[in-house]
């Protein structure tokens, strides 16, 4: 980096702003960007004289991410069964391997018909060889990395630090004793390097010292370890809300005994969602537990002092600082009380749909995590964990300043449930990065190298009969996601009920890069009923009103590249975390004149039209549970609609807890409903442009006054205009 003026750190929007160069390591390489938006062509190493391996990773113009080998004859094997640690070492493995040509592919899930099996038989018969035993492969393999990096098991974030390392090192991550079994040279040996020292000094480290060595052009954030039950733990239920309750009308303070689990290697309280299916799980705003008497805890969630006593699970902090667990999220306190205490009784405030077990025994261990872990090595890529909240936050950001290109891809995901995806991705958006959860994306050195033709064409329907009906689109989010797109929506898309009711789907275009086989499967066998939009916000999830300055137009030429690879004109997009951001005109701008966009459905919840015109925005809406409660919350949503004009609604699907079966039910009930007509994204956005007066900043300031998703029935309809992109296909 340039030298540092007594103004404080030369930020990269700011030094790329000023010279016009790209600083591609701590060695000062360097190379002119012009208007290439992609980075440099070729991997920046600060160390010249680093030995790199014959490589099939391919770095092409107009790509955001690499392109692996085209692999050939794969050798397969379950790892679904293997712990942590025995996980990391062969997926740290299959990164070196694959590196050169992939030719390693693990099946992570359990079950009779597991997702991972799935594309691997769509691979081809014939052009695998399934091994009974995931370990043997280490021995097969064993020649082709020069040894182990070990980590310390007693600081999780020497995970990833040993991961930066293998690809760096072309070696593996392993404990010691693994190292030994397998006949592993220790390379680095991290046990006692950084006891005691916090994330943020050891992530510091890390930059100094083996950034300079690592490609520039890709983050990647992973946690350094994963919870996984324990077998044979039994609950015993302690208090359970029988009603679907989604107002806090239940809130009340109430006491338990839980003597019952004294006596074992503690007493573990564990609070899920009673109703799993609508997103209002057990909410805690307090709680107090007394041994004998006295208090041996007494916190509010997102405190200090709650930090002791919290074992484990997924859930995050709301606005009320109430702890919650929605869907099949938990999560579960740790008491210790006094040996010989007799009698244990927790107090606490709770509230919503609630469901409440106790157990003695420790139901979940920790171990290491090894997803995704091929990818960030064999691309030598740094990988890191950080809070995107205070001194973190600030490393974070400073990480993003440091990267080689004018919109840097995040691979991973972040800490801290919704409150860490908000506040990450808002990071990431002020210094001109887009996010690509990834954290369960499984064989991705395998994926990026299957080659797949993807179609440009976007199919143009037959011009839709305007009329004053309730017109519902109906759309399955999460397709920014690209784990979601090789996973929950294989399972999704493999409904034989898929088809049924016209549907959307959002998906991401860049798995053109990182899944094109994936990609192409949706894309050829959609039915007539079934339409991919691109997922939020374009090519990555990201803010677009975070973006500084008018970098924005960086993501929106990128997108439209995107856009062009894969046959997309609609997005689904993301303003801020909660939706409640609007769009400035700026960003709009940037859409309309950088992409063939013809209309976004934006993330809110709340169903209004915010813009008309050229590119219509609506906002989204939703309800919880099954379809019926869908219908009765969606009649509430229209209200006393008379028909004397169209009304809008873009309705968000739980991509989650949904599946096309239940979308057909719900499209029994609209189709039973005369007022109703469901129609594809794209047919809807036509009928929105048509009905649309043709001033849209006016219909904007108007909507917020009128019903959400009605259009008055004076709107004057204008001849579609084309985006600002010139090229179709």
């Amino acid at each position: 980096m340039p030298a540092q003026s007594g103004s404080g750190r030369v930020t990269r929007r700011k030094f790329l702003t000023t010279n016009g160069l790209i600083i591609a390591g701590a060695a000062g390489v360097s190379s002119g960007i012009g208007s290439n938006i992609f980075g440099p062509a070729s991997a920046a190493s600060a160390d010249p004289s680093h030995h790199l391996p014959a490589s099939g990773v391919r770095w092409s113009p107009g790509r955001l991410l690499p392109t692996f080998a085209e692999p050939g004859h794969l050798h397969a094997a379950s790892v679904a069964t293997l712990t942590g640690e025995d996980q990391l070492l062969v997926v740290t493995l299959q990164g070196i391997v694959n590196r050169t040509r992939p030719e390693l592919y693990f099946v992570f899930d359990t079950g009779d018909d597991p997702v991972d099996q799935r594309w691997l038989d769509d691979y081809g018969k014939g052009r695998s060889t399934w091994h009974a035993d995931a370990l043997s492969l280490v021995h097969r393999y064993r020649s082709r990395v020069r040894g182990a990096i070990v980590y310390d098991p007693d600081v999780a974030d020497t995970i990833n630090i040993a991961t930066t390392m293998a690809g760096l090192e072309d070696a593996v991550v392993a404990t010691a004793d693994q190292a030994a079994t397998y006949g592993l040279k220790i390379i680095k040996d991290l046990r006692g390097q950084f006891t005691g020292q916090d994330k943020v000094a050891i992530y510091q480290w890390q930059l100094d010292h083996l950034w300079p060595r690592c490609d520039h052009r890709l983050l990647t954030g992973l946690t350094p370890t994963q919870v996984v039950d324990v077998p044979g733990v039994t609950w015993t239920e302690i208090a359970r809300e029988t009603e679907q309750i989604r107002d806090s009308s239940n809130r009340a303070t109430l006491t338990w005994d839980l003597s019952q689990e004294l006596g074992g290697e503690g007493v573990f309280l564990r609070f899920a969602d009673s109703f799993t299916d609508d997103g209002w799980g057990a909410s805690v705003g307090h709680l107090t537990a007394t041994a004998d008497g006295t208090v041996i805890a007494d916190f509010t969630p997102g405190t200090d002092a709650e930090t002791p006593f919290l074992f484990s699970g997924n859930s995050s902090i709301g606005g009320d600082q109430n702890r919650f667990a929605d869907g099949g999220n938990y999560f579960i306190y740790e008491f210790q009380p006094p040996a010989g205490t007799a009698k244990l009784t927790v107090t606490v405030d709770i509230w919503n749909q609630y469901l409440v077990t106790a157990t003695d025994t420790a139901p979940t261990r920790v171990e290491p995590d090894a997803n995704f872990r091929d990818y960030v090595v064999a691309n030598r890529a740094m990988v890191f964990w950080l809070d995107p909240n205070g001194d973190p936050g600030t490393l974070m950001g400073e990480i993003f300043d440091r990267s080689a290109v004018k919109a840097t891809p995040y691979l991973g995901w972040f800490s801290n449930d919704v409150a860490g995806e908000w506040g990450g991705v808002d990071i990431a958006s002020q210094h001109r990065g887009e996010v690509f959860a990834a954290d369960f994306y499984m064989n991705g050195t395998v994926h990026s190298g299957v080659r797949a033709p993807i179609s440009t064409k976007i199919k143009r329907r037959r011009p839709a009969q305007p009329g004053n009906k309730i017109i519902i689109t109906m759309t399955f989010g999460e397709g920014d996601n690209i784990q979601f797109c090789q996973r929950r929506l294989r399972d999704l898309w493999d409904d034989p009920n898929r088809g049924k009711v016209p549907t959307n789907w959002t998906i991401d275009p860049v798995l053109a890069d990182i899944g094109p086989a994936i990609y192409q499967h949706y894309q050829r066998t959609a039915t007539g009923n079934d339409l991919l939009i691109c997922g939020p916000s374009g090519a990555g999830y990201t803010y677009g009103p975070s973006w500084p300055g008018g970098s924005f137009v960086d993501y929106a030429k990128l997108t439209e590249a995107y856009l062009e690879r894969t046959g997309l004109d609609l997005v689904y997009a993301y303003s801020s975390g909660d939706g409640s951001a609007p769009f400035s005109d700026a960003v709009l701008q940037d859409y309309r004149r950088y992409t063939r966009l013809r209309g976004i459905i934006k993330s809110s919840g709340l169903g209004a039209i915010e813009v008309t015109g050229q590119l219509p925005v609506i906002e989204n809406w939703s309800a919880p549970g099954g379809a019926d409660d869908f219908k009765s919350a969606l009649d509430d949503h229209v209200g006393d609609w008379d028909g004397s004009a169209p009304f809008f609604v873009a309705a968000g699907i739980d991509a989650w807890n949904w599946m096309p079966t239940d979308v057909a039910a719900l499209g029994d009930l609209l189709n039973a409903d005369g007022r109703y007509r469901i129609v594809l994204a794209d047919t809807f956005f036509d009928l929105l442009r048509s009905a649309t007066s043709p001033q849209p900043q006016a219909e904007a300031q108007s909507s917020s006054r009128r019903r959400a998703g009605s259009l008055p029935s004076s709107a004057v309809p204008t001849v579609r205009a084309t985006s600002g992109a010139t090229s179709r296909s």
